[in-house]
Order: structure tokens, then sequence, then C-alpha cells
């Protein structure tokens, strides 16, 4: 199996898909053909209770590679939508360049703001990886190679699934048996200081609704913000981030970039110069998925393991 992160056909279909206002009917052809070759490699495992939390089911999808020869790395991928949209169905084509890799993928949803306020995004996300590390053995996970990825929201989540501390209670509900921890972050454009969205300048619709009336909101937001969580021993960060967003701004990155070096934390970010909030060129794409190969194989997860003939 090849252990570049996208063979070139995908990468220029999933750009073109993803990053295009619309697709054309041959890139739609050429993509179902390509997901039908990685379907055959894959068991689909929709809709799995991870987590009941004010009789909400939250679930997640498992994709698991059929013919790995042992535990197989993991992308735990987070959908966006402002904390108050999005679903992980709306979000599968972006799991495509794991699933080319071999790996094993955990597609998380989580309760929107319409159901339970902030902090519920990031207590389910907590609870999450405490069940992928948990259900490990059964799902053939390997549980030292997690990697937490997502796009906006998804990325302030990923980010927090990785940064926050059992300390900080968060994880309680969950009913933690372990330790949690990761391999790696990938932040696409996510937000680092909640409560610099909810006024000022910087103030954002989908923020102040994730809050709502919360009369402790800014308190709150100080909690599930990941620049109140920096500190020594992190994981490894990428961050990729436009510096013309103006939904998130480009200053999240930069600040949670400075923080994480003045601590010592491995971390690099890759500024898409003229970037808006995703939406990226297809150039733009194909360097963001070599720094993200670059990245991984810096940190041990470059290499998959090789698969074996027939085995289900």
């Amino acid at each position: 199996m090849s252990t570049r992160l996208l063979g070139l056909t995908g990468l220029l279909v999933l750009g073109a898909l993803l990053l295009a206002p619309a697709a054309s009917v041959a890139q739609l052809d050429q993509t179902a053909a390509w997901a039908s070759h990685v379907s055959n490699e894959y068991r689909v495992v929709p809709n799995v209770t991870y987590h009941v939390a004010n009789g909400f089911e939250n679930s997640v999808d498992l994709y698991l590679p059929r013919n790995a020869s042992g535990p197989t790395p993991v992308l735990m991928y987070i959908h966006g939508g402002g904390w108050v949209g999005g679903s992980k169905e709306g979000n599968v084509l972006r799991l495509l360049p794991w699933l080319e890799k071999g790996w094993a993928v955990v597609n998380v949803q989580y309760r929107l703001g319409r159901i339970s306020r902030a902090p519920a995004a990031v207590e389910d996300c907590l609870c999450a990886l405490h069940w992928v590390k948990s259900n490990a053995e059964e799902y053939g996970f390997d549980a030292s190679r997690i990697v937490v990825t997502g796009n906006s929201a998804g990325g302030h989540l990923a980010l927090t699934t990785g940064m926050v501390p059992g300390s900080a209670g968060l994880d309680l509900e969950c009913q933690p048996k372990d330790d949690l921890g990761v391999a790696a972050i990938i932040n696409w454009y996510g937000i680092t200081d909640v409560g610099d969205l909810l006024q000022g300048e910087n103030e954002k619709s989908y923020a102040v609704r994730w809050m709502g009336s919360l009369p402790n909101r800014l308190d709150v937001a100080r909690r599930v913000s990941p620049l109140s969580y920096v500190r020594g021993g992190l994981p490894p960060v990428l961050t990729i981030h436009g510096d013309a967003d103006t939904v998130v701004p480009h200053q999240h990155a930069v600040r949670l970039h400075e923080e994480l070096s003045a601590a010592g934390v491995d971390n690099q970010l890759h500024t898409v110069p003229g970037g808006g909030h995703g939406g990226f060129s297809r150039d733009e794409t194909i360097a963001i998925f070599e720094t993200i190969q670059a990245f991984l194989g810096t940190h041990g997860l470059g290499d998959m393991p090789a698969p074996t003939q027939g085995q289900q």
C-alpha cells in the first residue's frame, strides 16, 4: 500500500469536489469509481452510539480496513458548522485521503447548540476519544496512533480533544477509565479563543448562538478555549489557516502557534496566503496535504501496516 497521504488522482478529484462551487458530471463519475474502489477495502459501521447525554444519542461512523495485518492508525474526524450546524454525514469526502492511506477513520457527531449549549460539544468529543480508546481491541485501532482533526469549529474541537486535561473535568460525564491522549492534532482553521468571538470587532453570530444566554458565558468560553490549555507535553499540532479568513481570524492560528512554541510544544503553522475559510485552490490543497504527510512522517505516523490478502 502506498505511504503517500493521497494518490494524485484522488487528490485532484477531492480538491475539485471539496473546493469548487459545483462538481461536473465527469468529476462525480470519477469520484464514484474511486469511492467504489475504497469501499471494497473497508467495512463501514454507521451510527455506533458512544455516549448518551440529555437524551441524545451521540454516534460515530466507523471505516475499518478489511485487510490490515495488525492494529491500524486512527483518524478521528470532527465536523465543523460553528457548533450549531453540520453533520458527520456531510463531511464524508474529507475522509477519502485517509481511507486511501489505509487508516481506520472514526467520524464523530456531537451535540449541536440547538440540543445543548457550550461546553456540551467539547464534552462529547472527549467522550468520543474515550470510546475509541476503550474499544480499540474490538475494532483493531492502534490507540497509540490516534490523530484528531477537524475543520473550523471541528478544528477547535480537535484541539480541545487533544489538549484538555482530565483535571478540567470536561470528560467526567463519560466516566473516564483511562487517561486521554492523542498522537497528533491537525487543526484546519479552528477557533482558539472562543471569548474573542463573543464581543468586540471579531464577534461572530455562531459563537454567540453556541453560548446562548449563559450568564457566565465568558468563563465558559475560557474553559473551552484551546489557548487556555497550552502547556508543555502536548502532542504535536499542525494548523492550516488562510490569512484572509473572515469567519475565524487568522490571528487565532498565529496566537496558538506562538504560545505552543513558547511552551516548547512541537507545532507548525501552514498559512495559505490570501486563503479564506477553506475553499482552497487545487494547488493550495496539494501543498496542504504534502505538508500533512511530512508532518505525519516527522512524528512517526507515516508508515502503514501492510495489508494481508483475504483477511476480513
